[in-house]
């Protein structure tokens, strides 16, 4: 039982070389507020004044205090030479940030603890969670371990935090929230013990009160007639390790150095001579308070070490697990070299086509990655990219019309030419290779990702060689993106270069007429369905249809007398013309001759010209379509001007040169209203169906080729060609010591994860050697 402390002590050692917390040590954590008599308890516990002193807060770290008894650890045999833990040795301390300094004046052991206090915590009274661990050895004290807090504060004072209260409670919660500590709960005896901080505190982490010790002192400064009595017996607030009643040295006996051992006395003189304490003088005192602590905490140790055991074993296996994923710090000779070398090599290509073919063990499931990205860029982003394009795009009518006049040279067409068609069709397919390239240049944007997030700790070791790795990778992506980018560039030319008409999807000049003549029929229907209603409309308005039929017809008679007066008129000049001239029967001056439709010198004549022009553009034997005078005629306000340009042709005649002139030297139409014939409005309509249909068609082929053509030229040959490349251009001899050189971080974190390794085993051997 005696050894069980000491060995707590030597795993707290053992732990405090590494600053690990992992384990969670038995311990008995002092809790109190402001002048609660705290720091008096301690001192009293070892027999020293050694704790700083003054107003406001002074433990302002945590004060880790081992208490050794050197007449005890002397006759141990698991007790060390180096410990000099002789039973004539002087009282002596220690502390853990000086570890070849002894001090055997307590005073500078107070100033040592105020310096270190103000080193990390700083002048202005803030608190640090860093502790200080004191080691006191004396034949005075008992084995003991014990943590002192700094006193639960209410208001900041001076110069502290405005949020020193809370910065208090989280430290303290942070020690008496572990399951192994011991909660010592300081209240003074002359406050309400509902108003304990300390209390409060050691409920809110041990609700049962099943680790709670409460300790009440300054019962001497109790108003008189009052007494702690049912507090101490456990009637008023329970707790399962009871309180101890303590009588702690004035300021006025600590000021005149009052020595310990007449503060024992009148400690003990205290409670057998006061009446209420008399009957418990034996459980009260600072000596029961020790020699129950240490009870309690052997008791707690012996309770507490087969768990500590095991957490020890857990961690001995984790750490070791640890350790070796980090890997072997030392490569001895080039075959060693050379196998880490290639075994890396073989790991990262087989990364890189894992994570292609989608069987790698770190399959992501928050985002699409490796060749399922390449999919959804293949189905979904490169398929919706085609699907956006509008066959027609920047194709007018204006255009379509140009191209088809173009096309038919100066002869008149019969049908609709196919140059023009194959002249139109050609650029829509272009349309098509941006989204084709693209679709390259995203495949090869996801290998590269791929590429980065190959590898694991091993490579993440070799930083250099990892960056070399993914150099090569990367070189042959690109080696692989320009051919694959030039054909699918030539699949596009491919497309344009042939116009394949007799394609068996193609719509063809039959299916486009048929669809244009649904259509026109569609319309037509539609066109007659409005009429028919805005008749019923004018006949609910109260208009009369039949004045509506009786104007329709009165302009349709107008336009008929005008037609036939100009018919009339065109007759009488034709019978001028054949009728000869006086004075020209034996060919006169004045003779005009017939011209032939050949163009015979016999027409050099003003009559000669005007059959030539009349001829070329028309002229009175120009015929004008009836349905469209007709048509023109139903537009109001046009029945007039119509009439009277058919009854008054201009022509060349009648002096109109310039304006011909003017005309012929107008090659290009831009400024011309875009009224199509009837015919045009057809050809148009039926070209635009013939290059969708075209489109279509084109874009399917694309959409299923380009694909293929990424996959074979891109994604497979590199994916077949990784490995051989990777060992090709990095398995050399003189690349060996550059490329498995460590990081540094990496080599750190290896030794601290060893070092912990060893403070695990050596603790665990420990414990072995107690039990």
């Amino acid at each position: 039982m005696n050894d069980l402390i000491p060995l707590v002590n030597k795993l707290q050692d053992v732990f405090n070389t590494i600053g690990s917390d992992q384990i969670d040590l038995p311990q008995i954590v002092v809790v109190g507020s402001q002048s609660s008599g705290k720091s008096s308890v301690l001192e009293t516990i070892v027999q020293k004044d050694f704790l700083p002193r003054g107003n406001g807060i002074v433990t302002r770290r945590p004060l880790v205090l081992q208490l050794v008894n050197t007449h005890i650890a002397s006759m141990l045999p698991s007790s060390s030479s180096s410990d000099n833990t002789s039973s004539d040795a002087p009282d002596r301390a220690e502390f853990l940030h000086l570890p070849n300094k002894q001090f055997f004046d307590f005073e500078e052991v107070r100033k040592e603890i105020e310096a270190e206090t103000a080193r990390v915590a700083g002048q202005n009274k803030g608190i640090s969670k860093t502790p200080i661990n004191l080691k006191i050895f004396s034949k005075n004290v008992l084995n003991l371990t014990l943590v002192d807090l700094p006193g639960v504060t209410k208001v900041p004072v001076g110069d502290q935090p405005t949020d020193i209260e809370r910065q208090v409670r989280n430290l303290i919660l942070d020690y008496i929230t572990k399951p192994n500590s011991v909660v010592l709960a300081v209240s003074p005896a002359n406050v309400d013990l509902a108003n304990s901080d300390s209390l409060k505190l050691a409920r809110q982490v041990d609700p049962e009160a099943k680790r709670t010790i409460g300790v009440l002192t300054k019962l001497d400064l109790m108003d008189a007639g009052t007494n702690s009595l049912d507090i101490l017996t456990g009637r008023a607030y329970p707790l399962k390790l009871g309180f101890i009643g303590v009588v702690n040295r004035s300021q006025a006996d600590i000021q005149n150095n009052k020595p310990m051992a007449e503060a024992f006395k009148s400690e003990t003189e205290f409670f057998q001579n006061h009446p209420a304490y008399r009957a418990i003088a034996h459980r009260c005192g600072t000596t029961f308070l020790t020699k129950n602590l240490n009870t309690i905490l052997m008791n707690h140790i012996r309770e507490k070490l087969p768990d500590i055991k095991a957490k020890l074993n857990s961690l001995i296996g984790q750490t070791h697990q640890e350790l070796t994923s980090y890997g072997d710090p030392t490569f001895t000779g080039k075959t060693h070299k050379g196998t880490v070398v290639l075994q890396l090599l073989t790991r990262f290509a087989s990364d890189f086509v894992a994570a292609i073919d989608g069987t790698s063990a770190d399959i992501s499931t928050k985002e699409l990655c490796g060749g399922a990205r390449i999919y959804y860029i293949f189905n979904n982003v490169f398929g919706s990219a085609l699907d956006s394009v509008n066959p027609c795009e920047n194709l007018s009518v204006q255009d379509i019309r140009t191209a088809i006049r173009n096309s038919t040279g100066p002869r008149p067409s019969l049908f609709v030419p196919e140059i023009a068609f194959d002249l139109l069709v050609k650029p829509q397919i272009k349309l098509l290779e941006h989204p084709s390239l693209r679709c390259v240049e995203l495949v090869y944007e996801e290998l590269v990702k791929m590429c980065h997030n190959c590898g694991g700790k091993d490579h993440a070791r070799f930083p250099k060689f990892y960056a070399k790795m993914i150099e090569v990778v990367s070189e042959l992506l690109r080696e692989r993106l320009s051919p694959t980018s030039d054909y699918v560039e030539s699949l596009i030319s491919i497309q344009r270069s042939y116009i394949n008409t007799n394609h068996p999807d193609f719509i063809g000049g039959g299916g486009a007429m048929s669809a244009l003549e649904k259509a026109s029929h569609k319309k037509k229907k539609e066109i007659d369905r409005t009429k028919r209603l805005s008749a019923v409309n004018m006949v609910l308005s109260g208009a009369s249809l039949e004045s509506s039929i009786n104007r329709e017809e009165s302009v349709e008679k107008s336009v008929t007398n005008a037609l036939n007066n100009l018919t009339m008129h065109q007759a009488d000049r034709e019978r001028e013309r054949e009728k000869p001239t006086h004075g020209s029967q034996h060919g006169g001056p004045n003779h005009v001759s017939t011209p032939s439709l050949n163009g015979s010198p016999h027409g050099s004549s003003a009559g000669g010209k005007d059959s030539f022009l009349n001829y070329f553009f028309g002229g009175p034997q120009q015929r004008v379509d009836r349905s469209v005078v007709l048509d023109s005629a139903h537009r109001p306000g046009h029945v007039h001007n119509l009439a009277k340009e058919m009854i008054m042709p201009k022509t060349v005649l009648d002096g109109e040169i310039s304006d011909l002139d003017r005309k012929l030297d107008h090659t290009i139409e831009t400024d011309e209203p875009l009224n199509l014939t009837e015919r045009e409005d057809m050809e148009t309509q039926l070209i635009r169906s013939l290059i969708v249909s075209y489109f279509n068609i084109t874009r399917k082929s694309i959409q299923d080729l380009v694909p293929k053509a990424v996959m074979h030229l891109l994604v497979n040959n590199s994916r077949e060609a990784v490995q051989n490349r990777l060992v090709s251009t990095l398995y050399k001899e003189d690349l060996f010591n550059e490329l498995l050189q460590e990081d540094d971080n990496l080599g750190a974190e290896r030794a601290k994860c060893k070092a912990m390794l060893d403070v695990f085993k050596n603790a665990f051997s420990i414990i072995n050697e107690s039990m």
